[in-house]
């Protein structure tokens, strides 16, 4: 199974770190069952973060012919800008400008291409739907952002991560470890997830919502 994460600019590297270690990992406890590698729209390049000019390298291409899950972060700053009317790119600024770029079609042939899962984590899906990619999919993002990611179309669900088949979408900035051993177990079982949980000495907390099963009346 070949994994890409997704940088850009302005990307939360701790959304990045977190799901790469953990896949990682996964990846060696699993015989090479899983391999893993950032990516970037652009090629292999330096792409700096939002977070104090760190950066990582994209060492490949996003390729959605050739990866079977893309995972895409969100953008890390600012939510708003500051009381003194100073200019700054917030998140949202930073979302909408990285749709702008190619990265958008990309991310669309990914999402309509049945052979892959497409996951984010964070704002990681804000992006993705404020560029018309999720109307009527069940996704959730960071708390602060879920009415924006309802107003674009997207189906917003209250939960650490939202399993809607091809697409899994985790909450705040630190659901990616959740996200990571979630898709360890989908992907590769449970004893996979487990034995990573145990060398990151971290278990897995929150709901996973799954789109799938009766519907809950009113009560």
């Amino acid at each position: 199974m070949y994994v890409q994460i997704v940088l850009f600019d302005g990307f939360d590297p701790l959304d990045v770190i977190a799901p790469y270690e953990v896949l990682g990992a996964g990846g060696v406890v699993a015989g090479g069952a899983l391999t893993v590698e950032l990516v970037s729209a652009e090629g292999p390049r330096e792409v700096v973060s939002g977070s104090g000019g760190l950066a990582l390298r994209a060492t490949g291409t996003l390729n959605p012919d050739n990866a079977d899950l893309i995972i895409m972060p969100g953008a890390a700053g600012r939510i708003s800008e500051p009381e003194n009317g100073s200019k700054i790119d917030t998140i949202p600024v930073l979302l909408a400008r990285t749709m702008e770029t190619n990265l958008s079609a990309l991310m669309r042939k990914a999402l309509d291409n049945p052979k892959v899962t497409v996951a984010t984590v964070c704002g990681g899906s804000l992006a993705l739907a404020m560029a018309g990619l999720l109307e009527d999919r069940h996704a959730v993002t960071h708390h602060m952002g879920m009415d924006a990611l309802g107003a674009t179309g997207a189906i917003a669900v209250h939960a650490r991560v939202v399993d809607d088949g091809d697409l899994v979408t985790a909450g705040g900035v630190t659901s990616g470890l959740d996200l990571g051993l979630y898709l360890l177990e989908r992907e590769l079982g449970p004893r996979i997830a487990r034995a990573v949980e145990e060398l990151v000495e971290y278990e897995r907390r929150g709901t996973t919502w799954h789109n799938r099963g009766l519907e809950a009346i009113a009560m």
